[in-house]
């Protein structure tokens, strides 16, 4: 939530590659800069794990490296499900005038904090692939690893799909077309010369 407050009016609060990926695939954030934004978002969960391992070379609970406590099965579905919900709930906020902009770090920190009640005994609730290298990379711990990327992939695309869904066409932006420039004829009320 904190980091939400202090980088949203920056970078979009973009810190999960997950949730960059799904704003790309619901055409809520370009794709030029999408590889940009995960590279920064990989590079700083690694940095953030290389300073827990400066501080504590024996590594204790693996840095804080995310592998499940069930079987990879149950285990991918609640990533997938713990992600869904974030993106739908980032979505929302993130891109529908009709919300309250000023409560999204509220209500996005708030379902992070819900998730990792409900799925961190299972499976650390992740719900960020960059969130899970980084330990991974600074332990050597790859156990299931593949859970955290697939899972929150898959969370993130559905759940941004699922709430442009729910909000349907009707609550879009309206397009509006530029004014046409009125002809001569019709500002003067008579045809101009040679034309009838």
């Amino acid at each position: 939530m904190a980091m939400i407050y202090a980088t949203g009016h920056l970078s979009g609060a973009h810190i999960n590659p997950a949730v960059t990926l799904a704003f790309v695939l619901t055409r809520h954030f370009p794709a030029r800069d999408a590889l940009t934004y995960v590279g920064a978002q990989l590079a700083g969960a690694t940095a953030g794990a290389l300073v827990l391992l400066a501080a504590w070379p024996s590594r204790p609970a693996d840095l804080g490296a995310t592998v499940p406590s069930v079987g990879v099965g149950p285990a991918l579905l609640y990533e997938t499900l713990l992600t869904a919900v974030l993106m739908f709930v980032i979505v929302s906020v993130a891109t529908d005038t009709r919300a309250v902009g000023s409560a999204a770090a509220l209500a996005i920190g708030g379902t992070v904090a819900l998730d990792a009640l409900f799925g961190g005994p299972v499976t650390g609730a992740s719900m960020n692939p960059a969130r899970s290298v980084g330990p991974a990379l600074a332990a050597g711990q790859w156990e299931s690893f593949w859970v955290y990327l697939v899972g929150p992939l898959l969370g993130a695309v559905l759940g941004g799909l699922a709430y442009q869904l729910v909000r349907g066409e009707a609550a879009r932006e309206p397009e509006v077309a530029p004014p046409r420039p009125a002809s001569r004829e019709a500002l003067d009320g008579r045809p101009r010369a040679g034309r009838r």
